[in-house]
């Protein structure tokens, strides 16, 4: 029940945090002569996070020559797919609840639902591990590649100690990171539905079957082994004690030789 009401609700804070992010920030050049100066140097980037292609254009410092710069860096990969690991999450846990709530009895016949869904379970869980993971090291370098202290050091006029370069507006990254704990968050749900979906298929009942059998089979053995043994014993009691005790035909009978031969005197 809490993977059909939290899996669709985390899928979307996981994908709208990050597939929605645009940021930027605003550096300033102040050149010694005040003309050539620009305090107002906005770059703005956004999802997926080319920032190869995000290009801006600083002074020199030297006449009214301008430099052409842009980020470092690429992140498109670790980012599209997280957004799509999350996309087909969210889509198939909406299916997944129609089906759980409209079709139980379709969903459970013949093995085959429970089956199909503990085996998309499992590469789901194995998905959003992949792609937080992947998304965290993105984001690290997204930070690192939109750093102003780092972005001021690509600048020629910022050489020149002359010149006061300095960072005016930081990137906020607040919901990159949000993405990120969110992602993390749909492996532990998937990761822990696991169980509960594996105790819906036939391998589960299988497996419960053939742990019993044999505890069962080694039950009644035991029994069987117990019932034999009494009765032989008390059996052979029996028979050791009747051979024993002496017959009463064989106590009571008389010698016959001493008397036939007084007869014959």
């Amino acid at each position: 029940m809490c993977m059909v009401i939290f899996a669709p609700l985390f899928a979307i804070f996981a994908f709208a945090t990050c597939g929605g992010y645009s940021g930027g920030l605003r550096l300033s050049v102040d050149c010694v002569n005040k003309t050539e100066s620009n305090l107002s140097i906005d770059i703005a980037f956004a999802y997926p996070f080319r920032l190869y292609q995000v290009a801006f254009e600083v002074p020199t410092c030297e006449g009214k020559t301008r430099q052409k710069l842009a980020l470092i860096g690429d992140s498109s990969s670790s980012a599209e797919f997280f957004v799509t690991v999350a996309v087909f999450a969210f889509l198939y846990s909406l299916a997944a609840t129609v089906v759980y709530i409209f079709f139980q009895n379709k969903y459970r016949e013949n093995n085959r639902g429970p089956l199909i869904d503990f085996i998309v379970t499992v590469v789901f869980s194995f998905l959003w591990l992949v792609g937080s993971s992947a998304w965290a090291k993105g984001l690290s370098d997204v930070k690192v590649a939109t750093d102003p202290k780092e972005v001021l050091l690509l600048m020629s006029a910022c050489k020149q100690p002359s010149n006061k370069c300095m960072a005016v507006h930081s990137p906020v990254m607040s919901s990159l990171n949000t993405s990120v704990v969110f992602g993390f968050l749909n492996f532990i749900l998937w990761a822990g539905n696991i169980w509960f979906v594996f105790k819906e298929t036939g391998w589960h009942s299988s497996g419960q079957r053939y742990l019993s059998d044999p505890m069962e089979k080694h039950s009644s053995s035991y029994s069987q082994g117990g019932y034999n043994q009494d009765s032989y014993g008390s059996s052979g009691g029996y028979s050791q004690q009747a051979r024993l005790e002496p017959s009463s035909e064989e106590f009571g009978q008389q010698p016959s030789g001493p008397t036939s031969f007084t007869n014959q005197i």
